[in-house]
């Protein structure tokens, strides 16, 4: 039998796909990141599930949507049977020594629940966790490989910036004069014709300089966690582990990066969905860019640790294997869209989805005026004009609105139901209620008016 990869999944937190110096950005660098992009694929079309933090890990470690594990926000505990195939569990009964340190937030940010098949090693703590993944790799385990999870807090802490708090893991260089600060972006301004569910975060009393400095801010956070990564990358090269290890980088979510006029998370415009994923298998590969295929690190990772595991999965997934887009001579069919999900304000907040294809991005939210986008995402990667409004995009809206249909079928996702007609599973911007809702069941009629429903 051949021998078995170690992995190391190494991910941040908030961090979104353009803030790294190997994406082209020149306002940030990320010399770890970097090295990994150098001997390791970069999927420049990779999604997260749900840009918020439980909801998204929730996802990556089931490889399942965050509602077929009975997460819809943050802080709530995933099912008894998706913690039964989460992947610590799976590795770890195929043999594996597996490991996490960090940020776990599934529900709590620290302690971890037991029964998710990981020795944890650090609770919750960027400042020591480059030290503690080392000591778990230094250890004797003979032939057995391991798995093991690195998980950093930070660019997070962005989140305490915009409330005016103190930095937990520590400061971060300030500016030494404003022209240092990054420009803004050029979708700073509020988009046209934008639906009241797609907004969040929206910071209106921030000045052009304000917004500027966040941005400093916020890439000064990046260079931070990259440094640690940096540290655990050294480690590895140190104890002879680098040819022989798996080593995935991601992110959980993005953040809005003033893009809008908004910080933080939940929007399902590019800012919060579009997250870093690299993966640089054993022995490395020439370092490339993926700018075709349309990934998710939710549904993607999953199936692709088992497969450089030599694990089957033990529930049908609907994710697949990125090792054949990764290794050299290999391939495979592969999805032409990628769906995710998102709910504004809070648990019981309108609900939002979101279909990307080779060219377009739609997003719908469950109410509100202009409730429906549609962006040429060739021609338009700001997501300012909203094609959504125009009879010339007719049938390319009605394609996407027809994938999601399909979409939620398929994952049992009750996008849009409404309590009056419960024969209605979920209803898709265009559709017509039908005239006989089959009337109300009891347990139905107790909430009022849930456009939401436990899954």
């Amino acid at each position: 039998m051949p021998k078995r990869p170690n992995i190391l999944y190494i991910f941040t937190d908030q961090q979104s796909a353009p803030a790294m110096s190997c994406a082209g950005n020149p306002d940030v660098s990320t010399p770890a990141m970097d090295r990994l992009a150098a001997e390791g694929v970069r999927f420049d079309r990779s999604y997260c599930t749900f840009p918020i933090c439980t909801p998204s890990r929730a996802s990556m470690f089931t490889g399942r949507y965050p509602h077929q594990v009975g997460i819809t926000w943050n802080e709530q505990s995933m099912t008894d049977e998706a913690r039964e195939h989460g992947i610590g569990n799976v590795l770890r009964g195929a043999g594996y020594d597996c490991g996490y340190g960090g940020k776990w937030h599934i529900p709590w940010c620290a302690p971890m629940e037991e029964g998710h098949g990981f020795e944890c090693v650090n609770a919750f703590d960027d400042v020591n966790l480059a030290r503690d993944t080392l000591a778990f790799l230094r250890r004797d385990r003979g032939e057995q490989p391991f798995f093991f999870v690195a998980s950093f807090d930070n660019p997070h802490n962005i989140c305490e910036v915009a409330a005016g708090m103190d930095l937990a893991w520590g400061p971060v260089p300030e500016p030494a004069r404003l022209d240092d600060c990054p420009v803004l972006p050029a979708n700073h301004v509020p988009a046209p014709y934008e639906p009241r569910g797609a907004v969040s975060g929206r910071k209106g009393d921030y000045t052009p300089d304000d917004w500027r400095r966040y941005l400093w801010t916020y890439y000064r956070l990046v260079e931070k966690v990259d440094a640690e990564i940096g540290k655990i990358l050294r480690g590895l090269d140190e104890l002879g582990l680098w040819d022989d290890t798996l080593v995935i980088f991601s992110s959980d979510h993005g953040d809005m990066m003033g893009a809008h006029q908004m910080v933080q998370k939940l929007p399902l415009y590019d800012e919060c969905m579009h997250i870093p994923l690299i993966v640089r298998p054993p022995g490395g590969t020439s370092g490339r860019c993926d700018a075709e295929h349309l990934v998710c690190n939710g549904i993607d990772l999953y199936p692709t640790l088992c497969d450089y595991a030599g694990v089957t999965p033990p529930i049908a997934l609907p994710g697949a294997s990125l090792r054949p887009l990764v290794e050299p001579g290999t391939d495979a069919p592969w999805r032409d869209e990628v769906v995710a999900v998102t709910r504004i304000g809070g648990p019981r907040g309108p609900q939002g989805r979101m279909v990307r294809t080779a060219r377009y991005k739609y997003m719908a939210y469950e109410s509100g005026t202009y409730r429906e986008q549609l962006f040429d995402m060739e021609r338009d990667p700001g997501e300012m004009v909203n094609l959504a409004i125009s009879s010339r995009y007719r049938t390319v809206l009605q394609d996407h609105r027809d994938r999601l249909r399909r979409w939620c079928e398929a994952m049992g996702d009750n996008f849009g139901f409404h309590y009056c007609h419960s024969r209605v599973p979920f209803h898709i911007p265009g559709d017509a209620y039908a005239p006989d809702s089959g009337g109300v069941p009891e347990s139905e009629g107790l909430y009022h008016p849930p456009l939401n429903r436990k899954p």
